[in-house]
């Protein structure tokens, strides 16, 4: 990994710990937490059987579709704050998902992190129900150059925030990855929430 590469890492690793996990509305709709059968066996790796297709040239995406748990969302691009942190969407907007820009675009080679907020004053937000995916879960980002990225769900996990494994999630791959990224892992009133929900996917096709 470049240095530039380490720089955005590290600054993003920062951001598991302290956004994701203070924005719970209502400790009593907790959102569905994913269960130790969607999770990884071992190193994140593609479905066994299923296909990784050639990654794509970079574009910025611009919408991002789960069919399975009716996400709809435009995308946003995300830069870092003066901290150092990955800039947040705006949490008054409960149907947008960020995208960090300096990052890898979803679809072209590498790991593209994405991020969304699970619940805000109102209420439920666009990956409230990110917990609820399946392995095996079509994910669907439409790129500013035409072309829909279509990514299957390998895995999803839930971390503490004392225990998130920065390079598993940030770290370089060697086909079209992508993280979705939101809060879980229980509520506490006083800190919001105690950790983060993970989702992993692979490019399988373009549209």
């Amino acid at each position: 990994m470049s240095q530039k590469g380490k720089g955005w890492l590290l600054a993003i690793a920062a951001l598991a710990g302290v956004w994701l996990i203070r924005h719970g509305a209502d400790a009593q709709l907790m959102p569905p937490q994913p269960t130790t059968a969607q999770a990884f066996a071992d190193a994140p790796a593609p479905l066994p059987g299923s296909p990784v297709a050639e990654p794509l040239k970079p574009s910025s995406p611009v919408r991002i579709r789960i069919p399975s748990i009716r996400v709809d969302a435009p995308m946003m691009r995300l830069g870092l704050g003066a901290d150092g942190s990955l800039d947040v969407p705006p949490a008054e907007d409960r149907n947008v998902v960020g995208w960090y820009r300096d990052g890898t675009p979803p679809g072209s080679k590498g790991s593209a992190i994405v991020a969304g907020h699970v619940d805000n004053a109102q209420g439920r937000s666009v990956f409230y129900d990110l917990g609820a995916l399946q392995r095996g879960s079509t994910v669907e980002v439409v790129r500013r150059d035409g072309r829909t990225a279509v990514f299957s769900l390998d895995a999803i996990e839930v971390y503490g925030s004392d225990d998130f494994p920065d390079e598993r999630v940030y770290g370089d791959s060697p086909y079209a990855s992508l993280r979705l990224i939101t809060c879980g892992g229980g509520f506490s009133k006083k800190t919001g929430y105690q950790g983060n929900v993970v989702a992993y996917a692979h490019l399988t096709g373009v549209r």
